[in-house]
């Protein structure tokens, strides 16, 4: 009795038991072309992070045909003109070339630092005070050169008393297509620490906040030279100008 009661247990469970589900398609069976085809539209920040999801967006991230896309369309120009030796990049993925491109390098003497944003593949270039022309600079009764770690190129130029000064520049890049924006970073103050606090002492700041003072700025293109000009009013003295630190930096990055 018990053991025909067992078989007849068994055969009503084999009975009743439910076909197994087919598991339903998941980001991971998508193909690989297809995963790329998406990445191709996000940024490389995104691309990153959507590498980590799976198996196919992982590979999909790698492919020389997605990087290639964030890449200038001049890129080979780019390396030529950053690098010494451009063959290192023929045993590089495109992503490894993007990487590289993205880490600053200082080319010219170390007077320019550029690189790619990160965030969009745009060129970057930042010409310390070295690499411009600056009236009088040589004179020391006007500039000096101090050291600071809030600069990249370690040093900058701080004026001490000027009545007026130009500043000329020149830069000779293989910038792709596109449009930038122009900086030009001055700060009032020499700056320091103090308990182990950035500080900006303006004791010696002055002739800013009595007259204007008009400053003038040209620029050249050597793709179709078109110099256009443009003046902005500043706060100043024409009785002498003193105590600007960090002056002619500028900074040039693609939009």
């Amino acid at each position: 009795m018990g053991s025909g009661l067992s078989s007849f247990l068994l055969i009503c469970n084999s009975t009743t038991t439910a076909p197994p589900v087919s598991p339903e398609p998941g980001l991971g069976d998508l193909p690989e072309s297809v995963v790329g085809y998406i990445l191709l539209h996000l940024t490389p920040q995104e691309i990153c992070t959507l590498a980590s999801l799976n198996h196919a967006f992982h590979h999909a991230s790698l492919a020389d045909f997605v990087w290639e896309s964030k890449l200038p369309n001049n890129y080979e120009m780019f390396v030529s003109r950053v690098f010494d030796d451009d063959k290192f990049c023929y045993n590089l993925c495109k992503k490894d070339v993007y990487a590289k491109l993205s880490t600053p390098t200082f080319i010219d003497g170390g007077t320019k630092n550029v690189w790619l944003d990160k965030g969009t593949g745009k060129a970057c270039v930042l010409i310390s005070s070295n690499g411009l022309a600056i009236t009088g600079i040589d004179d020391r009764r006007y500039w000096s050169w101090i050291s600071t770690e809030e600069s990249r190129f370690c040093s900058v130029a701080y004026l001490q008393q000027i009545w007026w000064f130009e500043v000329d520049g020149e830069v000779e890049f293989p910038f792709p297509c596109g449009t930038y924006t122009l900086y030009f970073r001055l700060q009032l103050g020499r700056s320091g620490r103090r308990f182990g606090r950035r500080v900006c002492n303006s004791d010696h700041v002055h002739g800013w906040d009595i007259k204007p003072l008009m400053v003038r700025s040209s620029f050249l293109f050597l793709v179709g030279p078109t110099p256009s000009t443009s003046a902005y009013n500043l706060g100043g003295q024409a009785g002498g100008l003193g105590g600007v630190s960090a002056t002619p930096t500028m900074f040039m990055v693609g939009i």
